[in-house]
């Protein structure tokens, strides 16, 4: 089964991007037949940046998003989005793909299940 995850927010100030990449790891933990897409779109695209600092005790989106990728998942953050942001002006973490429209349409018209955060 695909599930494609999109996230909307920015990694920090609410806790969407949090929720869905805990819902992301629990799937791959929990059923080793899912496939993980993850596309990140609008400020989510800051969810792509490495080396990113968090206090202690707090959730790390880098740390969460490198565990996704470890399993298999996949992680696309959309380029529009990033080149209006200067996301794509900063290092990327490792596996973490530019991509594009035609790309999400695709990981959408193939998916089983699409959930938006």
């Amino acid at each position: 089964m695909i599930f494609t995850l999109v996230i909307n927010d920015a990694p920090y100030g609410n806790e969407k991007a949090y929720n869905a990449l805990r819902l992301a790891m629990q799937l791959q933990k929990d059923y080793t037949d899912v496939e993980i897409r993850i596309f990140l779109m609008a400020d989510a695209a800051f969810c792509a940046i490495a080396d990113t600092e968090t206090p202690n005790g707090y959730y790390n989106i880098e740390r969460m998003i490198k565990s996704i990728l470890a399993k298999g998942g996949k992680i696309k953050a959309c380029g529009t989005c990033g080149v209006a942001r200067g996301v794509f002006n900063a290092p990327l973490i490792e596996g973490v793909e530019r991509s594009n429209m035609a790309e999400y349409t695709a990981w959408v018209y193939e998916s089983d299940k699409v959930i938006n955060f």
